[in-house]
């Protein structure tokens, strides 16, 4: 049998899930530096930075990376935060993840793959691939 959630657990974890999101940076931030961890996911393995990046808040990508969340963290679709701004065409995420170290490689599709599928010859000159 599993143990079920403390719901007051759950209505948190949904708040700041929803922080990253709407890219509401200062909260969140609060939030990670009193303990709430910065890989933190939600049951889809969307980590805080997979959210804040793909709805393109690049400040809120940056304060994540600053404290310790993992640029190429794949969720339970093997997405990494790269190709999801990559799909989105956020091109200030994409450089702030960059910056960070992230790898167009990684995941299925990798950033590199979304980047072929959406012709974006561009990137693809940013990731060194042709």
């Amino acid at each position: 049998m599993s143990e079920v959630p403390d719901p007051e657990v759950v209505e948190l974890a949904t708040k700041i899930f929803d922080l990253a999101r709407k890219g509401r940076t200062e909260e969140l931030v609060a939030y990670v530096e009193a303990g709430v961890p910065a890989n933190l996911t939600n049951d889809r393995g969307d980590s805080l930075l997979m959210l804040a990046a793909y709805h393109g808040h690049a400040d809120a990508v940056r304060a994540l990376l600053e404290r310790g969340a993992e640029a190429d963290r794949i969720n339970d679709r093997g997405q990494t935060p790269l190709a999801g701004a990559v799909f989105k065409g956020e091109d200030a995420v994409i450089r702030a993840l960059l910056d960070a170290g992230a790898d167009p490689a990684a995941g299925t599709p990798s950033a590199v793959d979304t980047a072929r599928m959406f012709e974006k010859a561009d990137l693809l000159e940013l990731f060194g691939v042709h």
